[in-house]
């Protein structure tokens, strides 16, 4: 799967791990969607929500978001 979302993935000094962010997912999903003790364990976590976000979706045939796209 090669989806086309935004993932946002900070430091929380507060819970001293990465959460992520699924901005695109926000109406599907409370955010942070997920969190890693590393950088990489987040972004495979949220991926794997996301994935996981699509499937659903389209599974009971609703919609998937629009990609917020950003051009530079």
């Amino acid at each position: 799967m090669n989806p086309k979302y935004q993932v946002n993935i900070a430091w929380s000094q507060e819970d001293e791990c990465y959460l992520v962010y699924l901005p695109d997912f926000a109406d599907e999903i409370m955010q942070p969607v997920s969190h890693g003790n590393t950088y990489q364990e987040a972004l495979q976590n949220g991926l794997e929500v996301m994935e996981e976000l699509i499937l659903n979706l389209q599974a009971t045939g609703q919609a998937l978001p629009i990609a917020k796209l950003i051009s530079v």
